[in-house]
This record gives C-alpha cells, sequence and structure tokens, in this order.
C-alpha cells in the first residue's frame, strides 16, 4: 500500500459522502434536547485546557439513555485536519421529564494538528455538543448545539506546553 490518506476512507474525511450508520446513531424510545452550551474560557492560551458544559434534557415519556457527543472543527488550520473529531462522548441515562448537566474537559492534545511533529495553533474553534455528528444527514431524533472558541498566542510544539 503506497497511499496512506485517509480521504474517503473514514468519517473524519468523507467529504460530501457521509457514512449510512455514523458514531452514536440508533434507535431510541425517547426523545432529548440539548440547551445551555458554555465554553470556559471563551479565549484561552494555546497550551491552556478547555471546560465545557451542556444541559440534557429527556424530553419523552419514557427513560432513556443518550450518547453525548462532542466535536471539535479546526477553522484555520496550517495543515489538512478532519472536518471535525470526536473529542468526548459519553453515555448518559435520564429519567422521563427530568434534565441533567454533564461537564467534559477537551484537552489542548486534542487541539493538535501533525506537521512533522503534533504542533497547537492559534486560531478560531468550533466545539459541537449533541447527540448525533454535525450537519448529519441521517437523522436521529437530537439536534447538535455548537459555540465558538479562540486560542491566543504563538505556535508551538506539544512537547512545549
Amino acid at each position: 500500500m503506497e497511499n496512506y490518506t485517509m480521504e474517503g476512507r473514514t468519517y473524519r474525511y468523507y467529504g460530501q459522502d457521509p457514512p449510512l450508520y455514523p458514531f452514536g446513531y440508533g434507535l431510541s424510545y425517547t426523545t432529548f434536547r440539548y440547551r445551555d452550551l458554555v465554553l470556559s474560557p471563551a479565549a484561552l492560551p494555546v497550551c491552556a485546557n478547555l471546560s465545557v458544559s451542556v444541559v440534557l434534557e429527556n424530553t419523552g415519556q419514557r427513560d432513556g439513555e443518550e450518547v453525548v457527543q462532542l466535536y471539535l472543527r479546526w477553522e484555520q488550520a496550517s495543515v489538512p485536519v478532519p472536518h471535525w473529531q470526536l473529542v468526548a462522548f459519553r453515555r448518559v441515562a435520564v429519567p422521563a421529564g427530568r434534565e441533567t448537566k454533564l461537564s467534559f474537559g477537551v484537552v489542548a492534545e486534542q487541539r493538535a494538528v501533525w506537521a512533522g511533529g503534533w504542533h497547537l495553533e492559534p486560531g478560531t474553534f468550533t466545539l459541537f455538543a449533541g447527540g448525533q455528528q454535525p450537519g448529519q444527514r441521517t437523522r436521529a431524533p437530537s439536534e447538535v448545539l455548537s459555540a465558538r472558541f479562540s486560542v491566543t498566542g504563538t505556535a508551538r510544539p506539544l512537547s512545549g506546553c
């Protein structure tokens, strides 16, 4: 094998053809609503970690479980990167009519790009939180929230943090 590119071979690089059954897709007997996506801090230094919280509400008549997924998108990376990358997920049981607030951490290493070595770059990023991938055509009964954050400072090797 001489072509090691991932273009068209994994969900991260599918381009215009989405996977038939994306990560987290499945049948549920209830419905969920996401709200109050909070990123802290909204502007962070290049080596800092990001804190994320989101509220998940079971709006259906039955108890249910949801796979909460966080995806990261680089808005202007200096090298080719995935359309979005899964950075966290958690299966959560929520009783009917109840809600729960979930907290996640996105560490600096998850923002690193490969440019002959792992590097952290400043720029703008979008974080997606929901029960499915962003822009998913095969719809599950769930939505996806998004919020932007910025990374300040100068680019540096990951080992320099």
